[in-house]
C-alpha cells in the first residue's frame, strides 16, 4: 500500500487492524506460555521433558510480545477516553473494567497456580482445599511465593498504574497537553522513529534488572522504563496522523531490523545455551540486537496491521471481546492441565497437544459461560447488559469502543 494511503483507517469509524493485532498477540501469548513449559527457562510448571531448542521460537517473541500489548493498550485507552465525558468518567470506567477482574482473578482464578507451583517444585503436600482455607489468604511468603498472588495478572496491575498516568496527563492544562503531544509527534514522526525507539529500549534495559521483569509493581524499574513509554507511544499514535504516516513509510525497514536483531539474539543463544552467562565483553551486541528486535517488531506489526488487516471478518467482533477473558484464565488452565497429566506420563507431543487443546477449549468455555450470565460479565472484564460482542478499538459514534486491556 502506498505510504500516503497507509493508516488512514485510524481516522475512519473503525480500525479493524488493531483488533486483529490484539487478537493475534494474545493467541501467541498462550502458545508462548505453553512453550515455556517445554523450555529450560523459569516457569511455574514444567513438562515431563524440556528441550534447549525451544528457546529459539521463544526468543522470536520474547523481546517484543509484552511491549506490543502495552502499545496496543495505549492506543485502545486513547480510543476509550475519546468516547467518555472526561477524565473522571474515564478513570471510573477503567478502574471497574480492569480492577474487578483483577480482584476476582487474584481471589479465585489465579489461586490454583501457586498451589501447582508449590506442589511440583517445592514439595508442598497439602491439597488445594487446605491451601485455600489455611495458606492462600495469609499474606505471606511461602517458599518464595507471596500469597495471595496476581501471577500472570501482573499485566493488568501495570496497566492500571499506567491508566493513572494517563489520567494525570489528561488533567493537565490544554495548552500543556497539546504542547507535549506536538513535541512527541515532532520527535517521533520522522527519521528518528526507529533509532530513538531502539535507543530507548536499549537504555531502559540497562537499568538494574535488565530484561528480567520482576512483576513487582514497586521493584521493577527496568520494566516500567520500557513499558510506560511504549504505552504512551500507543496513546500518541491514535491521535497523530504524522506518526501514522512515519510508520507507513518505515515499517518494512523496521521488519528487516527486527529479523536482524533476532538473528543476533539467536546466535548468542546458540553459542551460550541455557544458563551459560554471556561474557561481559560480548554483552553490548546482544543488548543492541534485542532492542532492535523489540522496537522493529512493534513498528512492523503496526504497519502490517494497517496495510493488510484493516478489514472486517466474521469472527472479529467475538474474538475481540473474548481476548480479555481468555487472558484471565489461560495460565491457570495450562498449569492445571499439566499437573493433571503428569501421572499419566504423556509423550512430549501428546502433552503439548493436550495443553493447547485443553487451554483453548477451557478459554472458550470460560468466555461463553461468563458472557451469557449477566452478573458474571464484570468478573471476566465485560460490561453488563450487553447483548452483542464489543465494538472494535475504533467504533462508530454511540458505540462502546472499550476493549480488553491489551
Amino acid at each position: 500500500m502506498p505510504a500516503d494511503r497507509a493508516l488512514t483507517g485510524s481516522h475512519s469509524p473503525r480500525h479493524y487492524g488493531m483488533d486483529w493485532l490484539r487478537i493475534g498477540a494474545f493467541a501467541l501469548l498462550i502458545l508462548y506460555h505453553v512453550g515455556l513449559a517445554f523450555s529450560n527457562w523459569p516457569y511455574e510448571f514444567k513438562a515431563t521433558r524440556t528441550y534447549e531448542w525451544v528457546a529459539f521460537p521463544l526468543l522470536a517473541l520474547n523481546a517484543w510480545r509484552l511491549s506490543l500489548l502495552f502499545a496496543i493498550s495505549g492506543y485502545a485507552s486513547a480510543a476509550v477516553f475519546a468516547r467518555t465525558s472526561g477524565p473522571i468518567s474515564f478513570l471510573r470506567g477503567r478502574l471497574a473494567r480492569l480492577g474487578i477482574p483483577l480482584l476476582f482473578g487474584m481471589a479465585v482464578l489465579v489461586a490454583p497456580q501457586p498451589w501447582v507451583w508449590l506442589r511440583m517444585a517445592m514439595g508442598y503436600d497439602r491439597g488445594f482445599a487446605w491451601f485455600m482455607a489455611h495458606d492462600y489468604f495469609t499474606f505471606r511468603n511461602i517458599d518464595g511465593i507471596v500469597v495471595p498472588s496476581w501471577m500472570h495478572l501482573w499485566f493488568v496491575v501495570y496497566l492500571l498504574a499506567y491508566t493513572l498516568v494517563l489520567f494525570a496527563i489528561k488533567l493537565l492544562p490544554e495548552r500543556l497537553h497539546t504542547g507535549l503531544h506536538r513535541i512527541g509527534e515532532r520527535v517521533l514522526a520522522g527519521p528518528w522513529l526507529l533509532p530513538l525507539g531502539i535507543a530507548w529500549i536499549y537504555a531502559a534495559r540497562r537499568i538494574p534488572g535488565g530484561w528480567s521483569d520482576t512483576h513487582d509493581l514497586i521493584g521493577d524499574p527496568a520494566a516500567h522504563a520500557a513499558y510506560l513509554p511504549i504505552f504512551l507511544f500507543g496513546l500518541l499514535l491514535r491521535d497523530s496522523e504524522p506518526l501514522r504516516q512515519a510508520i507507513a513509510r518505515q515499517w518494512k525497514l523496521a521488519a528487516v531490523l527486527a529479523v536482524i536483531g533476532y538473528a543476533v539474539v539467536a546466535g548468542y543463544e546458540w553459542h551460550f545455551p541455557g544458563g551459560i552467562a554471556i561474557p561481559d565483553a560480548l554483552q553490548e551486541p546482544f543488548r543492541i540486537g534485542r532492542a532492535m528486535q523489540a522496537w522493529g517488531a512493534i513498528i512492523a506489526l503496526f504497519g502490517i496491521a494497517d496495510c493488510f488487516w484493516n478489514r472486517e471478518g466474521r469472527w472479529r467482533a467475538t474474538l475481540a471481546e473474548a481476548v480479555f477473558p481468555f487472558y484471565i484464565i489461560h495460565q491457570t488452565l495450562i498449569l492445571l492441565t499439566g499437573y493433571w497429566l503428569r501421572p499419566f506420563g504423556p509423550t512430549p507431543l501428546m502433552e503439548f497437544a493436550a495443553l493447547v487443546a485443553a487451554t483453548t477449549v477451557g478459554c472458550w468455555t470460560f468466555y461463553l459461560v461468563g458472557r451469557s450470565i449477566d452478573p458474571l460479565r464484570p468478573l471476566i472484564g465485560l460490561k453488563r447488559h450487553t447483548t452483542r460482542p464489543q465494538a472494535p478499538i475504533e467504533a462508530p459514534a454511540g458505540a462502546d469502543p472499550e476493549g480488553a486491556p491489551g
